[in-house]
């Protein structure tokens, strides 16, 4: 802890860690008088979890579907701030289309096939430690649809049709709205029951977030947004309620009491829920702490009776709810001192005339002293009809004149003593320039002399300084000094600029500006036309209560007439600083007669304008404060509402300052019943702007009215306006309901209309509570969701849309007023009728044959009623993508499998599958396969294992049966025939090239098998069986060779209409799968497969 103070001091980089010193602290203060606390400091080190490691699988989707990539960060304090980027750390664009949500998650109303990428990273940023964790990358596909089918839009966040939210007073209400849809759907915000507030609130990511800011109680209520595209409209309503922690209506204050005296601490506080006050004396709750006879707890407020010196004590407040808790202190000091005055005895106070002049009386006592203010050695005390006697002691005297000059004297008293300070005021003359510097344009080189005449107090030393461009000016001797003038020779382009002559003294200062321009010589100068140089020497004459003459001197006209003057006035005493439009004059006339408001502190300026434009205003007038007087209006816009059913708020628009008329200003407030015979009842308030009657009938009819009043008067006589005590909840449920279902998803209700006296407040209409209790098929309870359908006005019937076909619905209606619902009615049930159901979940086909496909299904997840049966459409499709004829089957409702026989082989199939209730056909599904290869028809040209291959996934032309095909390989196997036997022609002559004794010189391992000395073949294992060749035989005895690494199997080709062979007879084609190669196996021969058997395997 730091010396000679109570700051506690944890250095966490020197003593240990972080964690060490989390906890919650308070600091108490003691002395001999008692004990003060501070309020609870929590102490809570930050963190930076690291992303738990997960597997991310990537994503593959078709164009125009939605998407949410999820980024769920880890929990850090304080929490981390989200953002996407790419692996080359640039962030991700964001449109109406693709968005970040408040939790971090991504959000895509659809895709495009630029959004694919394999790098979509979310980043948590901890900005209290420095440092940013990143999530594994994911990766999207996006896949281009054929058509995309555009669909209206739904809500990816939030879920369902109504949500609640809460927040505290004084946060930011962040509401969130983001939905999907084709095209992409735009976004709206409303407030059901009243409107948005305009300075506060906010739309932030493209409309999908409204942010109120500085939240309040008045801004509970229900929020709705609109999703919306060409294909339709949803809404979601999120009903905002506001809760706050405490917060200070008025907090204790310190009291200083003299013995016997009586007192009060009061400890007021607000909040949602309403704050429980306790008290703590010296930090020790009240009610264990020594007891003190005269001291009384009642509530939010401690009363002292007849104070004795040891009731001194520091007391504390506590005001707590779940939310939060206010503490604080208040030193109850019981002294007894006779008074004294702190402020310096024969203070010199100058001051400007018209100008407040405060003189301070600082002082202190037990019991508090009185002040009064005295002027010379005689007279009475100082009223406040002229002057303000603040309760610290100060004397303010609003507009201090020449006569207000002397020594005034401060008295403080109390029933122990007197004590008294004079002090002394002088009021000096303004300062004033009354020949200000003139506009210039002079040619370069020549010489320009700016005059500035000072006007001061005899008593006050002015000194006069000249700015360039509100700088100092150049360090250069070609500007001079003296005393009223400003010379600048030899004058170059750079001296071009604003001057300003400053005028101070130790208590104003003044300044006025010129501007000189520097233009190139010319034998005949032109003549400037300009806006008029500023009126000056403002004088005010004939001083009346509600009028005065002013009178100036014009500025130059700069050769363009002056067409009239502009003057404005300053209110110094209520609205310093602000100059508002007073008249307007002819330009050839130099006087005004200007009329004046009561209780006002006059200023007055001119302007001059011509056909260039208005001049710069004139110096200020004198100051001169009229007389007050009676308000001559009443408060606007006053209105009467209950916030209670036993209340009436009367609120109105206060006048402002220069309304009042004059000092004290205040409000009569009167009411009476509307239908009754009282008299008015009435109360005067101060200068506020709401009255509050308490133990009023509920829901009443009132008479109101505000008058406005001063020291002076009355205004004259308000007008009457009509206002209603406060609301209470309806007593009566609506009557007579009934139910006319009017189709599967739709109803309608009726209702007799509450007794209008039942309401106990304005009507707002009534509200429908429905929901499903127990679907027909009786299957499993479902989650009871009771859904809310509100009718504004006084509506006897409505319409329940978006119903569960087969379903049993219960409801019930209550009304609703300003304060809230009524009892509920009767329950009432109904159900809907069968609809018809949706698509089923799945349908896949397995086990593909030759000549059958078997389809597997899972049923419809809103079967919408009883399922009668399931129809299945299909066709074939040929190589032009043509579609065959259909074939409709009907198939029990309970079967989830089915086995197609009897088709073609090696042909694509397109399926048809919906199920049906009794009241119709319900979506349908679509799915596409292919039935297996005729391994018969394929052996003639593929070796046997190619042939046993798996079936294919997709379309196959049997290219054998192609006639180019079978032409190329005739042409192919006759020029290989040709080639084999001038081979063997060469060899049996017993000739030996030069290249053959290379090879034999040089023998190649991969050719050794090779039998040189008979010209024949190695031996071949086959694939199948294993067993050797005889030697010298050229090709198995099932005119088949084995496949080589190289060679690839036609059954792993798809798609192969546009297949070519080369000039070697290999297969070119289009891959639809991955090519499975066998390895080598048995005592294979690693030489190439002789030209013969190349020519055989193809016959």
């Amino acid at each position: 802890m730091k010396t000679g103070s109570g700051t506690l001091v944890i250095n966490i980089m020197s003593e240990g860690k972080a964690e060490t010193y989390e906890g919650v602290y308070q600091c108490t203060a003691r002395n001999e008088r008692g004990a003060a606390i501070s309020n609870n400091i929590v102490v809570r080190p930050s963190r930076s979890p690291l992303w738990t490691k997960e597997k991310l699988e990537p994503i593959t989707l078709r164009s125009g579907q939605s998407l949410v990539l999820p980024c769920r960060p880890p929990i850090g304090l304080p929490p981390a701030i989200i953002f996407w980027m790419d692996n080359s750390f640039q962030r991700l664009p964001q449109s109406e289309r693709v968005s970040q949500g408040l939790n971090g998650d991504l959000y895509f109303s659809n895709v495009l096939p630029e959004d694919s990428r394999e790098d979509y990273i979310c980043y948590a940023r901890f900005n209290h430690t420095q440092t940013i964790q990143q999530k594994q990358p994911i990766s999207v596909k996006v896949i281009l649809a054929k058509s995309n089918r555009e669909r209206p839009p739904t809500f990816l966040t939030p879920e369902g049709n109504a949500s609640n939210k809460e927040e505290l007073r004084g946060n930011v209400l962040s509401l969130e709205c983001i939905a999907e849809g084709l095209p992409t759907p735009i976004i709206y915000w409303i407030k059901e029951d009243g409107t948005l507030p305009i300075n506060r609130t906010f739309y932030r990511n493209f409309q999908k977030t409204l942010q109120i800011i500085q939240v309040s109680e008045a801004d509970s209520g229900k929020y709705q947004c609109i999703a919306k595209n060409a294909l339709g409209v949803i809404h979601h309503t999120i009903s905002v309620t506001v809760k706050a922690a405490p917060y200070w209506i008025m907090a204790p204050q310190n009291l200083v009491l003299s013995p016997g005296e009586d007192g009060a601490l009061i400890c007021r506080a607000n909040g949602n829920p309403k704050p429980r006050i306790s008290w703590l004396s010296n930090g020790v709750p009240i009610e264990i702490a020594p007891d003190d006879p005269s001291r009384k707890i009642s509530g939010d407020t401690i009363i002292f009776s007849s104070v004795q010196e040891r009731s001194s004590a520091v007391y504390q407040c506590n005001a707590s709810n779940e939310y939060g808790y206010l503490l604080g202190n208040a030193f109850v000091n019981v002294l007894a001192e006779p008074p004294r005055i702190l402020t310096s005895a024969n203070t010199l106070y100058q001051v400007i005339a018209n100008r407040p002049a405060l003189l301070d009386c600082a002082f202190f006592g037990s019991p508090l002293p009185t002040i009064e203010w005295f002027k010379g050695t005689k007279g009475s005390a100082l009223r406040e009809d002229t002057y303000v006697l603040h309760e610290n002691g100060t004397l303010e005297i609003p507009v201090a004149q020449k006569d207000s000059t002397g020594t005034y004297t401060c008295v403080a008293r109390n029933k122990l003593g007197m004590a008294k300070n004079e002090v002394h005021l002088e009021i000096k003359d303004p300062t004033r320039i009354i020949k200000q510097p003139e506009y210039a344009v002079v040619q370069r080189g020549s010489t320009v002399s700016f005059e500035c005449k000072v006007k001061h107090d005899h008593t006050l030393i002015p000194t006069v300084i000249w700015l360039k461009d509100n700088g100092e000016l150049p360090s250069d001797g070609r500007f001079t000094i003296d005393k009223d003038h400003l010379v600048v020779a030899d004058v170059s382009d750079n001296d071009g600029g604003t001057y300003t002559c400053v005028a101070n003294t130790t208590l104003d200062n003044v300044s006025a500006s010129a501007v000189l321009s520097v233009v190139a010589p010319t034998p005949t100068p032109a003549p400037i036309y300009d806006v008029p140089n500023p009126p000056f020497d403002l004088e005010l004459t004939d001083q009346l209560d509600k009028s005065v003459q002013l009178s100036w001197t014009p500025g130059d006209d700069n050769n363009s007439p002056i067409t009239k003057f502009i003057i404005e006035y300053e209110d110094a005493m209520h609205e310093a600083g602000l100059w508002r439009h007073q008249t307007e004059v002819p330009g050839t006339q130099t006087t005004a007669q200007l009329k004046l408001s009561p209780y006002v502190n006059y200023s007055f300026r001119v302007m001059a304008e011509n056909s260039l434009g208005r001049s710069l205003p004139s110096e200020a007038s004198e100051q001169y404060l009229t007389k007050a007087a009676e308000p001559d209006k009443n408060p606007m816009t006053v209105e009467g509402l209950g916030s209670e059913p036993d209340n009436l708020v009367i609120t109105w628009q206060p006048l402002n300052g220069f309304e009042s008329n004059g000092p004290g200003l205040q409000y009569k407030v009167s009411w009476r019943q509307k239908d009754g015979d009282d008299e008015w009842t009435s109360v005067v308030v101060a200068n506020v702007s709401k009255y509050i009657v308490s133990g009023t009938p509920t829901f009443v009819p009132y008479l109101i009215k505000v008058q406005a009043l001063n020291d002076v008067g009355f205004a004259p006589e308000p007008a009457v306006v009509m206002g209603h005590s406060g609301e209470d909840l309806p007593m009566v449920a609506p009557g007579n309901v009934h139910v006319t279902v009017v189709n599967s998803t739709l109803a309608e209700v009726h209702w007799d209309p509450v007794p209008l006296k039942s309401v106990r407040g304005h009507l707002q209409g009534y509200r429908i509570y429905y929901w499903t209790d127990q679907n027909s098929s009786k299957r499993n309870r479902r989650h009871i969701e009771k859904k809310i359908l509100t009718f504004q006005g006084s509506k006897t019937h409505g319409m329940l849309p978006g119903l569960e076909p087969f379903s049993h619905y219960t409801l019930n209606i209550r009304v609703i007023n300003g304060k809230g619902e009524g009892p509920a009615s009767p329950d009432r049930v109904f159900h809907t009728p069968e609809g018809v159901p949706s698509a089923p979940s799945s349908l896949k086909i397995v086990n593909p044959t030759l000549d059958s496909l078997t389809l597997e299904w899972d049923p419809p997840s809103h079967p919408n009623g009883i399922l009668t049966e399931y129809t299945l459409k299909y066709q074939p499709i040929n190589s032009t993508h043509e579609l065959g004829p259909l074939v409709d089957l009907k198939i029990p409702a309970n079967k989830t499998r089915w086995t197609l026989k009897n088709l073609n082989f090696s042909t694509r199939y397109k399926f048809y599958f919906y199920a049906q209730t009794s009241a119709g056909s319900g979506s349908q599904i679509t799915e596409e396969a292919v039935t297996t290869v005729d391994e018969g028809k394929m052996a003639g040209y593929l070796p046997p294992d190619v042939g046993a291959g798996k079936a294919m996934a997709s379309r196959q032309v049997d290219i054998a049966t192609q006639g180019w095909f079978i032409g190329l390989m005739c042409a192919v196997a006759l020029l290989i025939l040709i080639l084999l036997i001038v081979c063997f022609i060469r060899r049996n002559k017993g000739g030996k090239y030069p290249v053959k004794e290379k090879e034999d010189a040089h023998a190649d391992p991969e050719i050794q098998p090779m039998k040189e000395d008979d010209g024949t073949f190695g031996e071949y294992s086959d694939a199948e069986d294993h067993k050797p060749l005889k030697k010298g035989s050229r090709t198995p005895s099932d005119r088949t060779v084995k496949k080589e690494d190289s060679d690839d199997s036609l059954v792993d080709y798809g798609e192969g209409v546009n297949g070519q062979f080369n000039e070697d007879g290999s297969f070119i084609g289009q891959y639809s799968g991955k090519k499975e190669k066998e390895p080598a196996e048995g005592n294979e021969s690693s030489e190439a497969p002789s030209p013969v058997n190349a020519m055989n395997s193809f016959v």
